[in-house]
């Protein structure tokens, strides 16, 4: 692999020096956590740094960790870890269920979930999760720290609502009660990027939170069809109602993976195929975690 651009690199050891570091390269740092998108765009001169800041090895930044009902994930957790994390495991296991769908083995080796976001490209998996899950961004500046609604975190395409002297240090969830699927249609069994991608978190009382991915030029929850959920019951014909609000809510593009009207009729049945299999994990029934409808 080439690289043609030449850039200054550093590997800061806490977080304040990481700061500093991007504050030095105003809008010309890039910071590397996994590498993955980050090295392939660098490959394609996709993008042109002056300096890359390794963040690799600052402490802090790579544990799982719960309080009372609410689980961190730290900004160099990868989705390996996701998968083999208990804590995971027993309190948020649709973000394992998400990672085992992600690229390779090698890749999720080194990726990780905040970096996923972070690259905010239409069909990163873990953009929809996060936001079924009502997630919080925590994040590390000159100007001291902060949080961001996932909801407010994609800002368009390839865009977040990050500063570029910013460092994402974690992300938050609220694992009380729930249920969850995340549903991804590829082109075949094993590595690939979503064609498109839903995701679901049902609470007691039937609250919905249902999130998609690569079929608009972010990751987005659909209020709509949340609004027609909110506290009702499934049944058949309930499902078929919120199915059919997809093709208005939805703009997917056709391009070499699939056409744009495939992309819409996949994603209203994994919907409905989503929405049942939610419940039932909600209740103790149903599909196990990992396990496939589509």
């Amino acid at each position: 692999m080439v690289i043609s651009h030449e850039f200054d690199y550093r590997r800061p050891s806490s977080l304040e020096d990481a700061i500093g570091a991007l504050a030095e390269f105003p809008g010309s740092a890039w910071i590397l956590a996994g590498g993955t998108d980050l090295v392939a765009w660098l490959r394609d001169d996709a993008v042109a740094p002056d300096l890359v800041v390794d963040i690799k090895d600052v402490p802090g930044l790579a544990d799982i960790a719960l309080d009372d009902r609410t689980l961190s994930i730290g900004s160099l957790v990868t989705f390996t870890d996701l998968i083999e994390s208990d804590l995971i495991a027993d309190h948020a296991p649709l973000l394992a269920e998400m990672a085992e769908t992600v690229g390779s083995t090698g890749i999720r080796n080194r990726a990780t979930l905040v970096g996923n976001i972070c690259s905010a490209v239409p069909s990163c998996d873990a953009g929809p999760v996060l936001l079924a899950y009502d997630a919080a961004v925590h994040l590390a500046g000159p100007a001291g720290e902060r949080t961001v609604d996932i909801n407010d975190w994609f800002v368009g395409l390839r865009q977040t609502a990050r500063s570029d002297d910013e460092v994402v240090t974690r992300v938050t969830i609220d694992v009380r009660s729930h249920g969850g699927i995340y549903v991804k249609l590829m082109r075949y069994a094993g590595e690939d990027l979503a064609q498109a991608a839903v995701a679901i978190v049902v609470r007691p009382d039937h609250d919905f939170r249902v999130a998609f991915g690569a079929v608009a030029p972010t990751p987005f929850r659909s209020a709509r069809i949340e609004d027609a959920l909110r506290g009702k019951a499934l049944d058949a014909a309930l499902v078929g109602r919120v199915v059919a609000l997809v093709a208005d809510e939805i703009s997917p593009i056709t391009d070499m993976r699939a056409s744009a009207e495939y992309r819409t009729r996949m994603t209203e049945v994994m919907l409905d195929r989503g929405l049942w299999a939610a419940v039932g994990r909600l209740s103790g029934e149903g599909l196990r975690y990992g396990e496939r409808v589509i």
